[in-house]
């Protein structure tokens, strides 16, 4: 067995599309319109449609699909430069931080709520 990929489940595929690939520059391997899979492996699904395939039903919940209960994490060769383009465009947890282990991250929220951090390569 392997570990392949998350599926963050998202309220609006298409505001979500744009936000990762326009915004984060994530390129689209496979577009199915509610399912969409980006060359890095990372994959986000449109909530309702997905619900109904897992539980055959709809979850009605007033609450964001984000909870602050995983951190969907991504590298960028410029951290800074990162910050300066998406930064504007987001909520953000906080700026560009040296974590103790070395490495440079900013965190931010997608618009679902899931937590996103952005980091050098290690």
């Amino acid at each position: 067995m392997r570990f392949v990929n998350p599926i963050p489940f998202v309220s609006d595929i298409a505001r979500s599309k744009t936000f990762y690939g326009d915004l984060l520059g994530l390129k689209i391997l496979n577009d199915f319109g509610n399912f969409v899979l980006f060359e890095t492996g990372f994959a986000i699904h449109e909530a309702k449609s997905l619900e109904q395939t897992i539980w055959k039903k709809q979850i009605e919940t007033p609450e964001r699909y984000g909870r602050q209960n995983i951190l969907l994490y991504f590298e960028h060769e410029d951290v800074d430069a990162a910050f300066e383009a998406v930064a504007p465009h987001v909520d953000l947890i906080h700026p560009v931080e040296k974590q103790e282990w070395g490495q440079r991250v900013f965190r931010l929220y997608d618009p679902d709520g899931h937590a996103v951090e952005i980091g050098e390569p290690q």
